[in-house]
């Protein structure tokens, strides 16, 4: 990944459009956590990649690219809530219960979008795409006591909502 990054900071397109391809399907994740519409998260997609297409360039360690393109990301996300008075942030839509309880992968997820804004982001970007604690901190622009604050709250909050999920379930099964 370091060779397409260093070949699109000196303006090889193809190279940026493959680093963007890699980091497609996580970015996508990231905005649709944090924004509800569709359309919304297109836009910041969009936004995102323009930014970071012209301001690559001026990136000073390829290592910090991915933590650079979510920090672009985040932005845009929180822009468009701030723009479109009429849109919701995600953490205000009720969630929509899911109708597949054999999978736990469902209900990790369905809970992990239940988590608050900072909170899920934080999950998000250090369990789901691997960046360590200090890339985290710097996406977030908070300290990285704040980061492991937010992780072991959420953490926690998964943990109840998880195991009282299972403990209805073993209720249910025994009806």
């Amino acid at each position: 990944m370091t060779k397409l990054i260093e070949k699109a900071a000196v303006g090889d397109a193809e190279a940026f459009i493959e680093l963007i391809r890699q980091l497609e399907s996580s970015l996508h994740f990231m905005a649709k956590s944090i924004l509800s519409k569709d359309e919304d998260v297109a836009d910041a997609l969009q936004e995102t990649i323009l930014k970071a297409f012209k301001a690559i360039p001026s990136l000073r360690e390829p290592k910090y690219f991915k933590t650079w393109i979510f920090r672009i990301l985040i932005n845009e996300c929180h822009n468009l809530i701030a723009k479109r008075s009429n849109s919701v942030a995600y953490a205000e839509v009720p969630p929509i219960p899911s109708s597949s309880d054999d999978y736990e992968k469902v209900d990790l997820r369905e809970a992990v979008d239940r988590l608050d804004e900072p909170q899920r982001i934080v999950v998000i970007l250090h369990y789901l795409e691997d960046l360590p604690l200090r890339q985290v901190a710097k996406v977030l622009d908070i300290s990285e006591s704040a980061v492991k604050m937010r992780l072991s709250r959420a953490r926690d909050t998964l943990y109840q909502a998880l195991t009282s999920r299972q403990e209805r379930k073993m209720n249910y099964g025994s009806i």
